[in-house]
């Protein structure tokens, strides 16, 4: 037999692996090839047989000529490429995930070279530590979560006001309650922008004021999933297009005359008409009214003082006490406790039912309030001023109210008092004492 002994893969084809005889020094048998442009070597105790050199020898030709990269390995590379495989193996039974070696030791590299001498595993559980996990919420189960710990903010405590007005979380319910059902059985992390613009879309019919409050109840709400990891940080779903506020061109603002207040003072009950004086006479709003006792109004000569608790914009005021209203409230002084004790749809239903049998058309939302801010500028001339008492902001009293009423307009609204009281007629207060 010719040393060394040459194995190919096809008779005619070319020596792909050589067998080398024992000699001094070596007492196996060496088979030598070339993979990978390197020169490999591997002892075999033997020349014939099973495991022996020219079994192996032969079985390497073939790999070899099939173009496999598997000779190119050395023994302790195998194992190393067999622990990969298996580590990667359970990954995908741990996570579903399947990653490839390559992808896998390309992504680790890649992240080695950007941080240095630090570990991987120290800078990943320091990226998780600042970093939230998104929950998979249904939308109708994270709207109903929501509404209920904005319902808890409508109960005050003894002594204290709510945190939020009934009306205004019923609103934000019913706005919400009409997103939610828009998309039934869908994750909360799940919206898009499309969805937004879908669901916007079909409430065109809605003025463009209501589809800025509805636009703005989302957001809020989107915020809140935020809070609670429902949505992720960077969602960007207010960002869609329909998401954008409609621009509302305001209304002119129309007031009460002066023979219309007479004609509501003078028809109006007993609990109905010190709301009206204060919203007409003092410009407070309807709610603020409402929130006041009667110690409150008596409390201070001249003036009435709003606190943070009674007002909607929870900022303390003062506001004056003119003649004409010091008159109409002065029957009360002796009364104590809330000036409303009932809802307010109960006084608003009221006032509606008095404007209506008097024939008094509508002014709008706040009417009284605005004729009082319309009428105080035009008196006055100073709009600051006038913003300070009502709780406004110049700017907005400057949109709203300058301009539209006369001094002289103004003198008669002012003007409008309880009718002096016959000489003959005896109060009942006093004819019981």
């Amino acid at each position: 037999m010719k040393w060394p002994y040459r194995i190919k893969a096809r008779k005619n084809g070319p020596v792909l692996a050589k067998i080398y005889r024992p000699c001094a020094g070596r007492d196996g048998y060496r088979v030598a090839w070339k993979a990978g442009g390197k020169r490999m070597m591997k002892s075999l105790p033997c020349f014939a047989g099973l495991g022996g050199a020219r079994e192996f020898a032969e079985r390497l030709a073939k790999e070899l000529a099939s173009g496999s990269q598997v000779p190119a390995l050395t023994p302790a590379e195998a194992l190393d490429a067999l622990a990969v495989r298996d580590a990667l193996a359970a990954f995908r039974k741990e996570t579903g995930r399947v990653l490839s070696p390559i992808q896998a030791i390309t992504d680790y590299l890649a992240a080695a070279r950007k941080l240095g001498d630090r570990q991987l595993s120290e800078a990943v559980t320091g990226f998780l530590g600042t970093v939230a996990t998104v929950k998979i919420v249904d939308l109708a189960k994270a709207v109903a979560e929501f509404n209920a710990t904005r319902e808890a903010k409508t109960q005050a405590k003894a002594g204290e006001r709510a945190q939020l007005s009934s009306h205004h979380v019923y609103m934000t319910a019913l706005w919400l309650g009409w997103f939610a059902k828009t998309f039934p059985g869908t994750p909360v992390c799940d919206l898009r922008k499309d969805h937004m613009n879908a669901f916007m879309q079909s409430y065109s019919r809605l003025a463009a004021k209501s589809r800025n409050h509805l636009r703005g109840a989302i957001r809020h709400f989107f915020n809140w999933c935020v809070e609670q990891d429902y949505l992720s940080k960077d969602h960007r779903l207010s960002e869609a297009s329909e998401m954008k506020n409609d621009t509302v061109t305001p209304k002119d603002t129309d007031y009460y005359r002066p023979t219309e207040l007479r004609k509501l003072l003078d028809a109006a009950d007993e609990q109905l008409r010190p709301l009206i004086a204060l919203q007409g006479l003092a410009g407070l709003r309807p709610s603020d009214a409402r929130r006041l006792t009667w110690e409150s109004v008596f409390a201070t000569p001249g003036y009435i003082p709003i606190s943070a608790t009674k007002s909607k914009t929870r900022r303390r005021r003062v506001v004056p006490i003119c003649a004409s209203l010091a008159q109409w409230l002065e029957p009360y002084r002796q009364h104590e406790g809330p000036l409303w004790s009932k809802s307010a749809d109960t006084d608003e239903t009221a006032f509606t039912d008095l404007r209506e049998s008097l024939g008094i058309p509508s002014r709008g939302k706040d009417a009284l309030r605005h004729s009082y801010g319309t009428y105080r500028l035009a008196v006055t001339q100073n709009e600051a001023q006038v913003a300070k008492e009502m709780g406004h902001k110049v700017d907005i009293l400057h949109q709203h109210y300058a301009g539209l009423a006369t001094p002289e307009e103004a003198e008669r609204w002012f003007a409008v008092a309880p009718a002096p009281a016959a000489a003959n007629v005896v109060p009942i207060s006093a004819a019981v004492a």
